[in-house]
């Protein structure tokens, strides 16, 4: 009996994802801009991920403090991440979105990261994913990034494109070293990764 609820609430998680996904898309072919359609659905990958992962209690300084989410590198997103998130909140818990333009402004704002919970890694950073990854050390913060490779050398969760889909990889054991619990749910629709990148070194 217990299967069989689990089994419906993952049908229902999938497709409340797939109706959601689908209102996106919609959305972002009324715009112009050829990337649209691919962060519209990646601003509601990162919304559905707050959703699905729970943080440390010290994560966070007030029962009210918004969970704050940064963007490193070039921003794809323009404005489309903030609109989607607005009026949007996850446990009481409004957004915020930060930028930061290189690893060095990330690093240079490190005591600050205990104020945030998301950091997206864009494209644009791919030749600084370990160095940003090591100045996350100790920090519950989820990294998501849309890198080759990004979860396997570190990172929590890499959003890859497949068939002309978005789809995203799960390193399980990086989420537990950032105190990170995440939902079986979410598990059940990623690809794991199962040898994971820690300390810069490949794990047997």
């Amino acid at each position: 009996m217990q299967v069989d609820a689990t089994m419906r609430r993952l049908r229902l998680l999938i497709t409340i994802l797939v109706i959601l996904l689908s209102s996106w898309a919609l959305e972002a072919r009324a715009q112009d801009a050829p990337s649209s359609s691919e962060y519209l659905i990646k601003a509601g990958f990162i919304y559905n991920f707050a959703n699905l992962v729970q943080w440390p209690q010290n994560a966070f300084t007030q029962a009210d403090s918004p969970i704050v989410i940064g963007i490193l590198g070039e921003d794809h997103f323009g404005v489309t991440l903030d609109r989607v998130l607005q009026g949007k909140k996850v446990n009481g818990r409004p957004f915020v979105v930060r930028r930061f333009k290189s690893v060095a402004d990330l690093a240079q704002s490190v005591i600050d990261l205990k104020d945030c919970q998301i950091l997206f890694v864009s494209s644009s950073e791919t030749a600084h994913v370990t160095e940003a990854i090591q100045t996350l050390r100790g920090i519950s913060v989820l990294t998501i990034g849309e890198i080759p490779g990004f979860a396997k050398r570190g990172g929590i969760i890499n959003l890859v494109l497949e068939d002309n889909k978005v789809r995203f990889e799960v390193n399980v054991e990086a989420a537990k070293q950032a105190d990170l619990n995440i939902s079986s749910r979410l598990l059940a629709l990623a690809k794991i990764v199962q040898h994971p990148v820690l300390d810069g070194r490949k794990t047997e």
